[in-house]
């Protein structure tokens, strides 16, 4: 049997070939509005405090005596030291900042256990540095509204007045910035009068206009963007991040079903966008943990206003942990239907925990880092001695049957003062030893000079004599002593010869 076809025009039209999904989306900007609140005055106490910080500490003096660099906190490239008020930390001993390091993480791990983000929504600098711009860019061209309406206008005299205005205050605060980075590498008020003069070197000019460069891009421009793609740490935060951590959430059980005020039936969201309006990243708190939220809280503070005006209670979106959000929920959902508004529910109050196995094991972690760095900042010895023995010859035999090994003794005195020391060579078979420009004091003891602050270089060449028994390896100690005769560093070598 033939199968009869319908007409053309019945037949249904082939579905169109589905549009291509763009490998990379157009940024949607955002435009934040401003907003005031307990949440905001905390974001603007920590925003000062750091800038602040960063500004006002190159500038700090600290005496450090003659010859020293007085500034308290100072990065000193070119005589490979690092300053800190009275610690003066040397290249040999980067396992300090190394310390520091695994300090700051751990403590980043503790905080991001405890509270969720909030590094990333108070103190991080992308953060801090963003609201500072964006203050600007209200300040100069107003709120949400109005820059929305300024970016779709037309340009004109005004739109491009207020434009530049904010890029210049923008590449200004860019400039301090970066001049203030420069600073914590050279002394601060040189430096200052070397940009503004021409005087600055090439290096100090490039690193200058880099990190400038760097903050008007990143806080002026990217924003959002760094936080959402760039920075590395909400990729992985989660894994710090338990149901007892204190995070940013709005709490569904009272506010679902969303609806007007005056509804019957409904929660109390009355889906005014205000917490999607001042949030820096542009998401919707009300859709759960999402990767974009820094957790900075001004969406508490939107919905707490909206909450005051409508005479409800305060707290819609709360820092809360999730195990009070879930035990919440399961409460409201057990009650019977309320016939009017049912966003009162049956908020579950617990006392968040934060002694739990993850925060101790953090608290331990910390204690042992920090006991370690203190310890051996305590037994920190000022002066230190390093005995490089000669590898090309390993010895020489002498015509006469005696053997020598030459060594390079470095001594480092990390003292403003320059004492002199007594050098003593300490091995089971008698040794001739030498110390090129060292005063001898018989016994094999020779009286060497340190360099203040600075390391001091000596050749030492031991021999043993022919008629010593023949050894083909002997333990060595080079020590150094005080005027006292106490021990102030010993290092231990060894005594090559030939084999038997």
């Amino acid at each position: 049997m033939s199968t009869i076809q319908p007409p053309n025009r019945l037949r249904p039209a082939p579905a169109a070939p589905a549009a291509a999904q763009p490998l990379y989306a157009s940024r949607q900007k955002v435009y934040p509005k401003a907003v005031g609140g307990t949440v905001r005055r905390a974001k603007w106490a920590v925003l000062i405090l750091c800038l602040a910080a960063y500004y006002i500490v190159p500038w700090l003096r600290w005496d450090r005596g003659p010859g020293a660099p007085d500034q308290a906190v100072l990065v000193d490239l070119a005589h490979g030291r690092l300053f800190f008020f009275f610690i003066e930390i040397w290249p040999q001993e980067v396992y300090f900042l190394t310390g520091l390091l695994v300090l700051g993480a751990i403590g980043l791990f503790v905080a991001t256990s405890l509270f969720g983000r909030v590094w990333c929504g108070f103190a991080c600098p992308q953060t801090v540095w963003t609201d500072l711009f964006m203050w600007v860019e209200r300040l100069i061209q107003g709120d949400r509204n109005e820059r929305m309406r300024l970016d779709k206008a037309p340009w004109s005299w005004a739109k491009a007045r207020k434009k530049g205005l904010t890029h210049a205050a923008w590449l200004l605060i860019a400039a301090a910035t970066g001049g203030a980075w420069i600073m914590y590498f050279n002394d601060a008020p040189t430096v200052t009068v070397d940009l503004l003069t021409g005087g600055a070197s090439t290096e100090v000019y490039f690193f200058f206009a880099l990190f400038s460069g760097t903050t008007y891009l990143l806080a002026g421009w990217a924003r959002e963007q760094v936080c959402t793609y760039m920075c590395p740490w909400p990729r992985f935060q989660a894994a710090m991040l338990d149901e007892n951590s204190l995070v940013v959430t709005y709490r569904d059980w009272r506010g679902e079903p969303r609806g007007k005020a005056k509804e019957d039936g409904v929660g109390d969201c009355v889906d005014c966008h205000a917490c999607v309006n001042v949030c820096p990243t542009g998401i919707d708190i009300r859709d759960g943990q999402q990767l974009e939220c820094i957790g900075c809280g001004l969406c508490i503070d939107a919905c707490d206003d909206i909450m005051k005006r409508l005479d409800r209670p305060k707290g819609l979106i709360a820092f809360e942990t999730l195990a009070n959000l879930a035990a919440s929920t399961a409460a409201t959902r057990a009650l019977p239907p309320a016939p009017t508004r049912c966003g009162a529910g049956m908020a579950v109050r617990r006392t968040p925990r934060f002694i739990r196995p993850r925060t101790l094991l953090y608290a331990a972690m910390l204690t042992a880092v920090a006991g370690v760095m203190l310890g051996a900042m305590v037994l920190r010895q000022t002066v230190t001695l390093s005995v490089l023995r000669d590898r090309a010859p390993l010895f020489v035999a002498l015509s006469d049957g005696a053997v020598r090994n030459a060594f390079t003794l470095k001594i480092a005195n990390k003292d403003r003062e320059s004492p002199a020391l007594v050098l003593d060579l300490v091995s089971p078979q008698p040794l001739q030893v030498q110390v090129q420009e060292a005063a001898p004091l018989g016994g094999n003891r020779f009286r060497v000079t340190t360099r203040a602050d600075g390391i001091t270089q000596w050749r030492v060449l031991a021999t043993r004599p022919a008629d010593a028994a023949p050894r083909e390896t002997m333990d060595i100690t080079f020590r150094l002593l005080d005027a006292q005769g106490r021990v102030v560093v010993t290092e231990h070598s060894v005594f090559l010869g030939p084999r038997r």
